[in-house]
C-alpha cells in the first residue's frame, strides 16, 4: 500500500482539525463569548488554516497523491477527485472571505495576539465585504456535510470494504 507522504498527512490531520475548531468557533460564537475571546481566536485559526491549506494545494500539485485501489468504479475515484478539490476550493475560499470581512470591521486582525494580519482595503458598507460575508457564512455551513460525506466515506471504505483508501492517509 503506498501513504501519502508525512508532509501531506500531517498537513492533511491540522488542517482536519483546525476546519473543525473553526465551524464549532464560529456556529458557537455567541455560547462561548465570555469564557474566552471566540472570535479573535476563530480568525486566527481561520488565517492559519489559509496559509497551511495554500501550502498544502502547493504540496498536493507538485506530490502525486497515492493511486486509488484499482477496484474503485470510474464514478466513485470522479467522486472522490472532485470531493478533494471542492475541499481545496473551500479551505481557502472560505478563510479568505473571512479574512475580507474582517477587514471591514473595526476590530483589530491579529494572529494570537503576536502580530498584525494586514487588512484588505474594503469597506463595511462596500458590495464585496456583503458578498464575503455571505459567502463565508454559507460556505462555513457547507463545509458540515461536506466533512460529514468525507468521514463517511472514509469510513466506509475502511469498515465495510477493507480496502487501503482511508489507510494512505493514517
Amino acid at each position: 500500500m503506498v501513504r501519502y507522504n508525512g508532509v501531506a498527512r500531517t498537513l492533511h490531520w491540522v488542517i482536519a482539525i483546525g476546519i473543525i475548531i473553526d465551524i464549532t468557533l464560529g456556529l458557537g460564537h455567541d455560547a462561548m463569548k465570555d469564557m474566552f475571546p471566540v472570535m479573535p481566536t476563530h480568525k486566527a485559526i481561520g488565517i492559519t488554516i489559509l496559509a497551511l491549506s495554500l501550502f498544502r494545494l502547493l504540496w498536493r500539485v507538485i506530490h502525486s497523491a497515492p493511486p486509488l485501489p484499482a477496484t474503485m468504479a470510474g464514478w466513485q475515484i470522479g467522486l472522490a477527485h472532485g470531493l478533494h478539490w471542492l475541499f481545496y476550493f473551500m479551505m481557502i475560499a472560505v478563510p479568505m472571505s473571512g479574512w475580507i470581512m474582517s477587514s471591514a470591521g473595526q476590530y483589530p486582525l491579529e494572529w494570537f495576539g503576536l502580530f498584525d494580519i494586514p487588512k484588505w482595503p474594503v469597506t463595511k458598507d462596500s458590495p464585496l465585504a456583503e458578498a464575503a460575508h455571505e459567502a463565508h457564512e454559507l460556505m462555513g455551513k457547507l463545509f458540515i456535510p461536506l466533512i460529514i460525506l468525507h468521514v463517511g466515506a472514509a469510513l466506509y471504505h475502511h469498515l465495510l470494504l477493507k480496502d487501503d483508501v482511508a489507510r494512505r492517509m493514517l
